[in-house]
């Protein structure tokens, strides 16, 4: 382990200290002369096939010569697209060792602290936490983030991570895939993202409560939670990093990238794609404790999603000044009939057991 450790920080120290040099060297804008010309045709007949005076004359960024027209077309070599080239590689390692070590952490957390349990009691009554255009706008978003989320990683890092598994010609066919996929559902973000926003953002504002909930946090993991509002401190961290910043990003970034017509510049294109990335990653990050605890990292958190229901002892344990709220209401959720859950998870269940038996 020691020794994986020096290597991994000799690699990372050699990364900083030659990658601005080669991306330097590979982005230098040479200067036109006025003897170019004649220095080109005097270096064919000392040294044929040796072109370094035409090509110092392109890479100059010197407007050029073409029978096209539009923006950039008298570029014929843009110098800056080196260093986009240089520095993306590293980023997309960089990127897909962030969501290994996110996984792979909340994996060993589990497997130490197992599921965020409560304790239940007899003749609990249930509250509605989410009402069902809630819910369809939490999943909406969810269904389309996580496959921008699968896609995007195949499109970054799966020449890496895939192609020395299943072969050249499995994944150019899951590559052409995933990139029509992603380029197809992106735009859904535009409609699914502001709809989640005017559904959450009114429970999700920020307070000296919340800081007291990060300062307590620790109590969280070990069963003792700060009391918190309908949403926690954590929870409002994943809106607004995740949904309003990133995903805004994302969303801005992504139409820049996907469609080109709108005429902007190789340059434009290629810092969407740097922000594109970096957004990304650091919204995955996030966005897989966040998957965590609703599914597997805490009981019954996905049950609420999926129904829109809980009950008063989890609503208590988990959101304490919440439950105050609705035993003094204050709140707008409510207590509901125990035969109004019943049916809303039992048509599901029905519904599972007729597919079954089909």
């Amino acid at each position: 382990m020691s020794s994986f450790r020096t290597l991994f920080a000799a690699a990372a120290v050699a990364t900083l200290c030659f990658a601005p040099a080669v991306a330097w060297g590979q982005t230098q804008v040479y200067p036109v002369g006025p003897d170019l010309t004649k220095q080109q045709q005097e270096r064919q007949i000392t040294q044929p096939l040796n072109n370094q005076p035409l090509w110092s004359e392109v890479r100059s960024g010197a407007p050029q010569t073409t029978t096209v027209r539009g923006r950039e077309t008298t570029v014929l070599v843009q110098p800056q697209g080196q260093t986009w080239r240089a520095l993306r590689t590293p980023m997309m390692a960089a990127g897909g060792w962030l969501i290994v070590l996110a996984v792979l952490g909340l994996a060993v957390f589990y497997a130490w602290r197992g599921s965020l349990d409560y304790e239940r009691r007899s003749g609990d009554r249930y509250i509605e936490r989410f009402k069902p255009i809630d819910r369809y706008a939490h999943w909406l978003l969810a269904i389309t983030w996580v496959t921008l989320a699968i896609t995007g990683l195949i499109l970054s890092i799966g020449k890496t991570v895939l192609l020395p598994l299943i072969g050249y010609t499995l994944f150019s066919w899951l590559a052409t895939f995933a990139k029509n996929l992603h380029n197809f559902v992106g735009p859904v973000l535009i409609v699914a993202v502001p709809l989640m926003f005017v559904r959450y953002v009114r429970d999700n504002g920020i307070g000296i409560e919340d800081f007291k909930w990060f300062i307590n946090i620790v109590g969280y993991f070990k069963g003792h939670e700060y009391p918190s509002g309908k949403f926690n401190a954590g929870e409002k961290l994943v809106f607004w990093f995740v949904l309003v910043v990133f995903s805004t990003i994302l969303v801005v970034s992504g139409l820049v990238l996907v469609f080109p017509n709108f005429d902007q510049t190789r340059s434009t294109m290629q810092t969407a794609n740097v922000i594109h990335m970096i957004a990304a990653y650091l919204a995955m990050a996030l966005a897989c404790v966040h998957i965590y605890l609703g599914t597997i990292g805490m009981t019954d958190a996905y049950r609420a999603m999926r129904y829109g229901y809980v009950d008063e002892s989890w609503a208590k344990h988990h959101h304490l000044r919440w439950y105050e709220d609705i035993l003094a209401g204050k709140a707008r959720e409510g207590f509901v009939p125990a035969e109004q859950v019943a049916r809303a998870e039992g048509a599901d269940s029905a519904a599972a057991m007729r597919q079954r038996t089909a």
